[in-house]
């Protein structure tokens, strides 16, 4: 009995291959696992978009992630053109090695989203860049669209023969000649050709299949993506097309394929062994916060907080007629709690991180930027405060610093910062100019293909009726807040699942559309996050540079950035405060009088009358129509009751808000599932609505501390 076939793919596009490549990273490797595959190559088209996710989905699975890419390579006859014209660039397909090899692909990627080439079609890198960046890194050649197979293709075999020559003198015996069976005329038409310049320059080869869907039955769901990309229809014959073999095969399939080279098959299993580089999670990484010579940043931020917490405590806290001993009273208080804030954080390595935020806070601040007064878990930190990150006193509002950092559990803290929409680009190029341009980034983010949408675009690419289609995506329930999945909605819809069961034209959009639904379709920047690394971020993370921005952006997401020791800040662009910036300024140019929006009274009982008729247009987050009916059913009328009711207004929370306004108003009995939760529950009427409540209900009913309180919490979700 002869042992069972061994073949590795090494050229798999996943999703991050944008509206091209049709496996989510989630899916590869179950598939990979059930095929009897120890290790699977991601190769995904000019990026390294997915490495982290790849990388820690494989490795939990037991299976050995290879990175690569399928980079785009300037054509080398290009060089010799005076007039150059666009064109569209080689392809060459890298595997990494080691770490070094790792790096080097990180420049190379990078370069190409950073430095494009203007004769080239899509983001690529020259040769001079392979020469310089190529230790580590194993090279195929990329068949009919690589170099060497295009000028095959053309009929210029002597130049093709001098490109894989200067391929090999780059790469050594880490180059491969690859070949690809996936039935194609280009194919055939050079495959002897480079079997001829393999053996006659003793340069091994190897099988592969470019792997874009994971199998046959999705053969017609990846054609109709790339009509989607393309904006083309299904009927276009002249477009770009897979074949029906473009799928992740079996290692039987593969060694059938190709039964006449075994080598080209044996040599799979030996590039994957030379593959033995994975990515691991990276502690954070933090640029050094500049003090003064001496001062650590520990100490700088000691001095920091205790003179700000004094004078937080005289402007904002100390009333007129309390006396001496009051105030000293008050202090401890306070200070107590800065310095078991100082004490965790400060263990944790996070003085550097609010020396940061404080630091580019303050310098808005003094550039008449309107900086927001807080917002999110942050708020509860007395150091921020003292650091004038926040403007609220967390003591007065009962919020507790667990929630946003915990002893307990050691995670990145995590600022949401609003400056004035007009200007907050400024505050970014500080930062910029203070760490180093090429230390700054901004982070990617990927669109996907949604229910509604993906119906929309799947109807328009095979060219059905536009009311029809149009009739069918709006079947599909609309929640923005919380988005429902196509088969959610045929699971609830019942006119949905008729159009679908009684119409064949309609059943074939559907069963397309569930195919395709959550891949991606373009990356874009997120719209507030930064990190700042300690040196140039080529060197911890690939860059992409979105079309017509001004600055990078990681190729790694929000999660995966962290993954790879990065440290998000969140600059966020909020133009209720360019309203209010303009307020000031107008009220003061009108009568003269400067107002101070921190000290506005939050009792103003004029104030309370105008939002209780649900006049609040505009204002910050009570100026939906749903808003706006609850401040009048509720005739709201102070300050704790707005915070109540912005923090039920969201899916879960709003099925309490019935209940919140009958126990407000008395018309029912406040109940207390134990009697230790009337303290916890008081102010809100008996109605649990903050996260700070679960911990506190956690803290008082089970003795929980309120780190493990905060543990609980997450856990809740």
């Amino acid at each position: 009995m002869s042992a069972p076939a061994q073949f590795i793919h090494l050229r798999v596009h996943s999703a991050y291959s944008l509206a091209e490549g049709a496996i989510k990273l989630k899916d590869l490797v179950p598939l990979t696992k059930q095929l009897g595959m120890p290790t699977v190559a991601v190769t995904d088209t000019g990026n390294l978009f997915g490495a982290i996710e790849f990388s820690t989905t494989a490795a939990k699975e037991g299976i050995q992630p290879i990175i690569g890419c399928q980079l785009w390579v300037e054509r080398p006859d290009q060089k010799d053109q005076k007039n150059k014209k666009s064109e569209m660039p080689d392809q060459l397909v890298v595997l990494v090695q080691s770490e070094q090899g790792y790096k080097n692909l990180m420049k190379l990627s990078s370069k190409s989203f950073l430095e494009p080439l203007a004769h080239a079609e899509q983001p690529a890198v020259s040769w001079e860049d392979l020469e310089k960046y190529s230790a580590g890194l194993i090279a195929l050649t990329a068949g009919v669209k690589g170099a060497v197979g295009r000028m095959l293709l053309e009929n210029r075999a002597g130049e093709a023969e001098k490109t894989l020559l200067r391929l090999h003198a780059i790469f050594g015996d880490r180059l491969y000649v690859e070949l690809e069976r996936h039935g194609t005329s280009d194919e055939v038409g050079i495959e002897d050709a480079l079997l001829n310049f393999a053996f006659a320059h003793n340069i091994p080869i190897v099988a592969t299949n470019n792997v874009f869907f994971s199998d046959p039955d999705m053969y017609e769901a990846h054609d109709a993506l790339m009509c989607i990309a393309e904006s083309a229809y299904v009927q276009d014959t002249n477009r770009r097309k897979a074949t029906p073999e473009h799928y992740f095969k079996s290692a039987e399939q593969m060694a059938e394929l190709f039964r006449d080279l075994p080598e080209a098959i044996e040599n799979t299993v030996q590039i994957a062994k030379r593959c033995a580089y994975m990515l691991k999670e990276v502690k954070p990484i933090l640029p050094r916060f500049e003090t003064e010579k001496g001062k650590t940043e520990e100490d700088e931020l000691r001095e920091r907080t205790a003179k700000g917490l004094d004078w937080r405590l005289e402007n904002y806290v100390y009333r007129s007629d309390w006396d001496k001993a009051k105030k000293e009273t008050v202090r401890k208080q306070y200070f107590d709690r800065m310095e078991y804030e100082l004490g965790v954080l400060i263990k944790m390595g996070f003085a550097g991180y609010f020396l940061i935020v404080s630091d580019f806070i303050q310098w808005a601040k003094d550039h008449d930027i309107p900086v927001g007064p807080g917002r999110g878990s942050g708020a509860g930190s007395v150091v921020a405060w003292a650091t004038k990150i926040t403007d609220l006193d967390p003591i007065e509002m009962n919020l507790l610093f667990e929630r946003f950092l915990n002893p307990e559990r050691v995670s990145m803290p995590d600022f949401d910062v609003d400056f004035c929409q007009e200007r907050r680009d400024e505050v970014i190029n500080y930062v910029r100019d203070k760490y180093g341009r090429d230390s700054v980034a901004q982070i990617i983010t990927f669109g996907k293909l949604q229910a509604r949408a993906v119906v929309r675009d799947v109807g328009r690419v095979l060219q059905m009726p536009y009311g029809q289609v149009d009739k069918i995506a709006k079947l599909v329930p609309q929640n923005p807040a919380n988005p429902i999945s196509l088969e959610e909605a045929l699971e609830s819809e019942p006119l949905l699942r008729e159009a679908r069961d009684t119409d064949d034209q309609v059943k074939k959009l559907i069963d397309i559309a569930l195919k395709l639904e959550g891949l991606y379709r373009h990356a874009s920047t997120h719209a507030a996050g930064v990190v700042i690394g300690d040196r140039p971020l080529d060197e911890l993370v690939p860059l992409y540079r979105d079309p017509g921005a001004d600055i990078a952006a990681t190729q790694f997401n929000m999660k995966d950035v962290e993954k790879a020791g990065l440290v998000k800040f969140d600059f966020l662009g909020l133009k209720t405060l360019t309203v209010i910036k303009d307020a000031i300024r107008l009220i003061r140019e009108t009568t003269g009088e400067v107002l101070d929006p921190l000290k506005f009274p939050l009792d103003d009982k004029r104030t309370y009358e105008i939002l209780a008729k649900g006049d609040c247009s505009a204002v910050f987050q009570l100026e939906s129509a749903g808003m706006r009916d609850l401040c009048k059913q509720m005739n709201v009328k102070n300050f704790d009751e707005i915070i109540a009711i912005v923090a039920l207004f969201r899916p879960g929370p709003m099925e309490n808000i019935p209940k919140y306004i009958a126990n407000l108003s008395g018309k029912e009995k406040i109940e207390y599932m134990h009697p230790l939760l009337e303290p916890v529950l008081k102010d809100t009427y008996g109605v649990m609505i903050y996260q700070e409540q679960v911990m506190a209900a956690a803290q008082v009913l089970a003795g929980y501390t309120l780190g493990g309180a905060d543990l609980l919490r997450r856990a809740m979700g």
